[in-house]
């Protein structure tokens, strides 16, 4: 039976999650779903990639396995290694006991390339049998990885299996629910975006970032997360080195409710600035545009 019968029934499932998607999102999501493809998330940080494999966890009931990609991540890292430590240990007990001679080496070696003393990295344990749900693969940040990373995914997805030379191939069941999500520090080859479903995230409008809000910061009152909302929202319009994503957001909203504030003011906006800004350039660009003219359009807009 699938998860959901409908487009609707993603959003709203999401929504029990508390993930806020709009009908762009939960379309390609649904269709992720229903056809078995990964899905291939791109956008800016922080506009809410990475969370959508740990909602699609959450609510399908599937582990979460999480491959972070970063500049070099070879197979071994990946994939599978052998554990070296412990073949040794069991080459030394063999010894000990008198089975390393003989006849019995042959079976000796044989044995150290059994399943016990492999190693399973995270694509090696979506693809592996299980019982229950189908895992949701979380493959973050694809486009730290280098090509030849890129090449192995793609052989990999084709056909949800991985080869290990000493015990033969390993072939996913059914395949797991697979989300690969990139912040577009470079462009990922073309061949592995036509592998899988493609979704390119924006930051949300006003209205759904002051629900986002209101949901993940329940005790933010509406007036706040409002001008917040409002404030990054201009700021994303600057040509920001890092533009803030919803979870500054959420941040600097529960900043100013730890402080008490109710309402925007432009010491304020000094004072907490590091919570939403992360880097001084950007902050000081912030400055040359005004803070006070900033407070003053925001509270306009929140109405």
């Amino acid at each position: 039976m699938p998860l959901a019968e409908s487009v609707q029934d993603v959003e709203k499932a999401l929504a029990d999650h508390d993930y806020l998607s709009d009908v762009g999102l939960a379309t390609s999501i649904y269709l992720a779903l229903t056809l078995e493809r990964p899905l291939f998330l791109e956008g800016e940080a922080g506009v809410g990639k990475t969370e959508v494999a740990k909602v699609l966890s959450r609510w399908t009931g599937g582990r979460l396995i999480r491959l972070q990609c970063h500049d070099g991540i070879d197979a071994s890292q990946a994939v599978y290694e052998w554990d070296y430590a412990r073949q040794l240990l069991h080459l030394r007990t063999a010894e000990a006991t008198g089975r390393a001679t003989g006849a019995a080496t042959e079976a000796l070696e044989a044995e150290l390339y059994d399943p016990r003393f492999l190693i399973r990295r995270p694509l090696l344990e979506a693809l592996s049998p299980t019982d229950g749900p189908r895992p949701v693969l979380l493959i973050d940040e694809v486009d730290r990885a280098d090509d030849e990373f890129e090449a192995f995914l793609l052989e990999a997805l084709s056909d949800y299996s991985i080869t290990i030379p000493e015990i033969g191939t390993i072939h996913a069941e059914r395949p797991p629910v697979v989300v690969l999500t990139s912040n577009r520090t470079r462009d990922v080859h073309d061949a592995l975006k036509r592998r899988c479903l493609y979704h390119w995230v924006e930051h949300p409008s006003f209205e759904r970032e002051v629900a986002i809000v209101k949901l993940r910061a329940p005790g933010v009152s509406d007036s706040l997360a409002r001008q917040v909302s409002a404030m990054t929202e201009a700021m994303r319009g600057f040509g920001l080195y890092k533009p803030p994503g919803i979870a500054e957001t959420i941040d600097w909203s529960l900043s100013l409710a730890a402080l008490g504030r109710m309402e925007l003011d432009d010491d304020t906006v000094h004072a907490t600035l590091g919570t939403v800004l992360k880097y001084r350039e950007d902050q000081a660009k912030l400055h040359q545009k005004g803070v006070h003219e900033m407070v003053k359009n925001a509270l306009f807009k929140a109405g």
